[in-house]
């Protein structure tokens, strides 16, 4: 198993990302995370089957729309909705997925784990990649440390 740095170094060497759950008001996690990644120099897809733009981009209702494809998928949806959006990454075939999880439940579903791990998806199943991207804010310097004492964020993968 890899420790949790270490899958998100591998999700993060990734330059086509996903991020499923982004939200038109712009108030959520997801939002947050996709605007990181996309001001750090990924090619970031939002994903939303009720939003047509987010953030001022082109949003996509679901990751089979996404021209070209995606290598990995940040999941930011409620859980009951993280297994379907499991499955469809399980269907196209992307093989990394990262459930955002800070404090609270977050994306996190056993059943969406189980099944990722049954299809030989890598899946990181807590955390928040604002945690690794540099630069990291000093709220999620804070929020790395805190979780990984408290058991938020997974040790391995």
């Amino acid at each position: 198993m890899a420790t949790l740095k270490e899958a998100a170094e591998d999700f993060l060497s990734q330059k086509r990302i996903a991020v499923a759950g982004v939200s038109r008001k712009g108030d959520v996690a997801a939002n947050g995370i996709y605007r990181k990644l996309r001001d750090a120099g990924y090619q970031v897809y939002p994903t939303n089957p009720n939003a047509s733009t987010v953030e001022g981009d082109q949003c996509y209702p679901d990751l089979k729309s996404i021209p070209g494809g995606v290598d990995g998928v940040l999941i930011a949806t409620h859980p009951e909705i993280t297994r379907d959006v499991v499955q469809e990454c399980i269907d196209l075939g992307i093989g990394r997925v990262w459930l955002h999880r800070s404090f609270g439940q977050g994306s996190f579903s056993e059943d969406a784990i189980q099944v990722a791990r049954e299809n030989n998806v890598t899946i990181i199943p807590g955390g928040c990649p604002m945690m690794f991207v540099e630069p990291v804010d000093f709220g999620h310097k804070c929020i790395r440390w805190f979780t990984s004492m408290t058991g938020g964020t997974p040790r391995e993968v």
